[in-house]
């Protein structure tokens, strides 16, 4: 990247290579469809081969059945990527689980469950990929964690929820350090009320909406598309100077 680049090239991705987890619905359909509007290739990963189809079809994204919580399924997704298009470039570990549930009540499995997906798995893809990108020197890893990683969710009690995607930003800090002088970039981002399948029960529903009316400063849900922006500085070399950040698209929740 130079001084005298033009903008509108700062954020193109052309001849890069991408995957998404979580690919098949919500933010992560999303993100396939930013990323591949900015000109990479991008492999679209979940577990749902039906909607991964379609999403193909629609936007031309390589599909790649897998369950991140599956050591084998993410080293062949990691695999058939540097098979099919022989680099990674950016990687965006969006895939995530959680259910609302009093910390007196959740079983230990489901606990343990949670913390496997958000943050277990996480892990290792960005620790498979890594060692690709280390290799040729370069590379952008954005882990989508959550404005709960940052603040409790209270009223809404999700203790394994907060507690892996509050570890997805330390994890963030801790790999960005270690890979810095060697070209890898490693951020995250922390989206606030979103539509998405974790949030759906919320939209529509008159009580969940007040609540956020009354909290958010910006006073409404955010859109899937306020979120292109980020994705996009993050991935590309727009943010080449930009390691170890979290950052907060929430309409102000966590300033409060």
């Amino acid at each position: 990247m130079t001084t005298d680049t033009p903008i509108e090239a700062m954020f193109r991705l052309d001849g890069q290579v991408a995957i998404v987890t979580g690919a098949s619905s919500g933010l992560g359909r999303r993100f396939v469809e930013v990323l591949r509007g900015a000109g990479a290739d991008v492999v679209a990963a979940a577990r749902r081969a039906d909607r991964l189809e379609t999403l193909a079809a629609e936007t031309g994204a390589h599909p790649v059945v897998t369950d991140v919580a599956e050591p084998a399924d993410v080293e062949r997704l990691v695999a058939e990527a540097v098979s099919r298009f022989g680099r990674i470039d950016v990687l965006v570990n969006n895939a995530g689980i959680g259910t609302p549930m009093a910390a007196e009540d959740e079983p230990l499995e489901d606990f343990r469950r949670v913390v496997d997906v958000n943050l277990v798995s996480l892990f290792h893809l960005s620790q498979q990929v890594g060692r690709h990108m280390l290799e040729a020197g370069r590379g952008s890893i954005v882990n989508v964690a959550s404005m709960l990683g940052l603040v409790a969710s209270a009223p809404i009690k999700q203790a394994s929820y907060t507690a892996s995607k509050g570890a997805v930003v330390n994890l963030t800090r801790e790999l960005a350090v270690q890979w810095a002088r060697r070209g890898v970039r490693v951020n995250a981002l922390a989206p606030g009320w979103f539509p998405s399948e974790m949030t759906q029960d919320m939209f529509g529903d008159e009580s969940s909406e007040a609540f956020v009316r009354r909290n958010c400063p910006m006073g409404r849900f955010g859109e899937a598309h306020e979120l292109d922006g980020a994705l996009l500085f993050l991935a590309s070399d727009a943010s080449s100077y930009c390691t170890g950040q979290t950052l907060t698209i929430d309409g102000g929740w966590t300033a409060r």
